[in-house]
């Protein structure tokens, strides 16, 4: 849920773009602006995350294209689009990590303390 300054900016002075896949609506600026681009945003559908910004939309938000990218054939090479995962239970924890037993193969450049004779 964006804050309330965000909801009456949107109705007073935003235009719908469009929706991406995951519900996210995108705004414009109304009108004309004097001296500066118009303004670009974005209102979360549930949990505000930007990494939930398709690339499609992305470039769009950044002034990089005029229009939003068509969403086009994805091919077998190509993943779906998926949020940042940090903090959650689908991080990446690589071999060796406390959190998946803290137990990792012995490597060549493991630290040997110097042993005076």
């Amino acid at each position: 849920m964006a804050h309330i300054g965000t909801r009456l900016f949107t109705w007073l002075k935003g235009s719908k773009i469009g929706t991406d896949r995951f519900g996210n609506m995108y705004f414009e600026e109304r009108g004309r602006v004097k001296g500066r681009r118009r303004k670009r945003w974005v209102l979360f559908n549930g949990i505000v995350e930007a990494s939930k910004v398709p690339p499609e939309w992305h470039g769009w938000l950044h002034y990089t294209h005029d229009k939003p990218l068509p969403e086009t054939k994805k091919y077998e090479w190509q993943k779906e689009h998926t949020p940042n995962l940090t903090g959650t239970t689908g991080r990446y924890l690589p071999k060796g990590h406390v959190l998946k037993g803290g137990k990792r193969a012995a490597n060549m450049a493991d630290y040997e303390p110097w042993q005076p004779q």
